[in-house]
């Protein structure tokens, strides 16, 4: 049942001007506080150095009292994820993130156990990737290759982490970022939504709200665009 989801899909860990995470805090407790989670499982499979990165979110979120452990420690680690309070998935390279999700056999019981059993589910920028149909519109390169594209599905769109609006007066003759994401609507028809720095999808059952203080941009499957401003409902883009 996919009304039992809550998620927050944040498009980066970092924002100018804010230490680690700062930027959404309040966004995180909440979350959290909801559910009455008191200990995050941290999924550091998207960099290489598991131990450093977990050291990194939990130096972020224990001051803010939530204690942080790392999937990596876990002997069992599906035993782990049916006994978190909430997951969060980190950034780094989406396509390292997905090889291992797929290697350890773990994107069927996040999946049911977001989908359906309502385990709280916070991504941040391959983190997010992952969470949506595929990974085809990451922007990172694909230093390794996983057996497939297809990504954990808990919303039935796309979305382009750490979106930039093309350079007014650039030079650079390569594609534009909304070029590359224009090109992946007209091939499989799916809209994606462009989550600048700052801004995050909050979603929850069956409804979802743009969160953050900037717009974001959305590619639609017909091949048009459209400006959303921040607290617009996005519920239409969970409609299959």
């Amino acid at each position: 049942m996919v009304s039992a989801r809550n998620l927050l899909l944040l498009s980066s860990s970092r924002l100018h001007g804010h230490g680690y995470l700062e930027h959404a805090r309040a966004q995180l407790e909440d979350l959290f506080k909801s559910a009455n989670v008191k200990t995050v499982l941290f999924v550091p499979y998207a960099l290489r150095d598991h131990d450093k990165y977990t050291a990194t979110v939990r130096d972020a979120l224990q001051p803010w009292g939530f204690n942080v452990e790392g999937l990596h420690t876990k002997p069992d680690r599906e035993q782990a994820l049916r006994e978190a309070q909430a997951i969060f998935v980190g950034g780094g390279n989406t396509f390292v993130l997905l090889r291992s999700l797929y290697e350890m056999k773990l994107l069927d019981p996040i999946r049911e156990l977001v989908l359906q059993r309502g385990l709280p589910y916070v991504g941040s920028s391959a983190g997010t990737n992952v969470a949506t149909r595929s990974i085809h519109t990451t922007n990172d390169m694909p230093v390794v290759y996983p057996p497939s594209f297809e990504a954990l599905a808990l919303v039935p769109f796309n979305i382009n982490p750490h979106y930039l609006d093309p350079e007014a007066g650039s030079r650079h003759k390569g594609e534009t970022r909304d070029e590359r994401l224009e090109e992946f609507v007209a091939y499989h028809g799916l809209p994606v939504l462009g989550l600048r720095e700052g801004t995050s999808v909050r979603v929850q059952g069956e409804k979802a709200i743009l969160l953050g203080d900037r717009n974001a941009k959305l590619f639609k499957a017909d091949g048009g665009t459209e400006e959303l401003a921040p607290q617009a409902d996005l519920t239409f883009l969970l409609q299959k």
